[in-house]
């Protein structure tokens, strides 16, 4: 039978999949997923059952045990559940104790070997497979999962987006890296999208910004740990909230639609968006110009025998972009990322022009 998340209607609500970071206890598992049942906002359970700890010693889940926990919860409350998988024998103790909904961890999915085996075992199966960005940045690893997955004959694939590791980051425990799922999106358009503000965040307080950004990028629904008591929770307690602070957070969000049939809005729309498109093409020509600028400076350096990277006058410039970036109202993080990416190609030509 096909996954609500994979028959879902441009009117309907984010699909959410809400339950402990960790099965701790039978009575924990139970009571916690009886009020997110009362809530009227979850569509599915999850409970981390095999928990991927980053030292040794640390509560790495309760296991097997665990899993009719989380049936008993769905008989109680008629709500499928979801497990994370690691290895082929988590698929196969999940599937013979009814779990409805599978995902892969940010650690497996960067690692081929593991994601193969637990395509290997779900060959012929018919069941929701969640795929999580790997730890690192890196897309093709994700892209990767989704197609050993499919290639293995599973039809229902989906992805969700934890965030992703970024030194010295501090606002988020994993950096949201918007451009990235987004171009997940782009590239797999057929696939259900969800975001994981909790191990975004990684503390409640951000949870309800970062859920709604999501929603406003048109994402399909969330994925966000509830507890029954959060702070005695048995790991990633500062990220996770009580079913009826859930309730709250969901109700307050703004629930926004792709397109809408109003000829008004649509006429407006089209305006605005052929402006943007001649600003693009102005944008592309100055670029040009400027690129062939970059070359002809690259000729006669290399006719002088000078460097390349001229570390004061690239400060110079930056600091000059900068400015006038915010005098216009752009970011220093934008205006940052958008010439580094001019001057590395700046360095590039001119290096083919050294080579030459």
């Amino acid at each position: 039978m096909k996954s609500a998340l994979f028959n879902r209607q441009p009117d309907d609500k984010p699909f959410l999949i809400s339950g402990p970071c960790s099965a701790e206890t039978e009575a924990q598992v139970l009571d916690t997923c009886q009020r997110l049942a009362a809530t009227g906002k979850v569509q599915a359970l999850r409970a981390g059952i095999w928990k991927p700890r980053t030292k040794p010693g640390m509560f790495e889940g309760v296991g097997t045990k665990g899993l009719p926990w989380l049936k008993r919860a769905s008989e109680l409350t008629g709500l499928p559940t979801a497990v994370e998988v690691a290895t082929a024998k988590h698929v196969e103790d999940c599937l013979a104790f009814g779990i409805d909904i599978l995902w892969v961890g940010a650690r497996t999915t960067g690692n081929p070997f593991s994601v193969q085996e637990i395509a290997t075992a779900l060959r012929g199966v018919e069941i929701p497979v969640l795929v999580k960005n790997p730890i690192h940045p890196e897309l093709e690893l994700w892209i990767g999962v989704v197609e050993r997955l499919q290639k293995a004959g599973v039809k229902q694939v989906g992805l969700i987006h934890r965030g992703f590791s970024s030194y010295g980051n501090t606002d988020f425990r994993n950096a949201p890296m918007w451009h990235l799922p987004i171009e997940m999106k782009r590239r797999l358009p057929e696939l259900p999208l969800l975001s994981d503000p909790s191990h975004i965040c990684g503390r409640r307080d951000t949870l309800a910004a970062v859920a709604q950004q999501a929603l406003n990028l048109d994402f399909d629904g969330l994925m966000i740990e509830s507890h029954q008591d959060p702070d005695a929770a048995w790991s990633d307690a500062k990220q996770q909230i009580t079913p009826e602070a859930l309730h709250d957070l969901i109700h307050a969000l703004v629930w926004r639609h792709e397109t809408t049939d109003q000829r008004e809005f649509i006429t407006a729309l089209a305006s605005l968006r052929e402006q943007i498109n001649h600003l693009d093409a102005e944008i592309m020509q100055l670029l040009g110009r400027r690129m062939a600028v970059a070359e002809k400076i690259g000729r006669y350096k290399k006719d002088n025998d000078i460097t390349i990277l001229q570390t004061n006058r690239w400060n110079e410039v930056l600091d000059r972009a900068l400015r006038q970036g915010q005098a216009v109202g752009l970011t220093s993080e934008f205006v940052e990322q958008y010439l580094a990416a001019v001057h590395l190609e700046s360095i590039n030509r001119q290096s083919r022009i050294m080579e030459a």
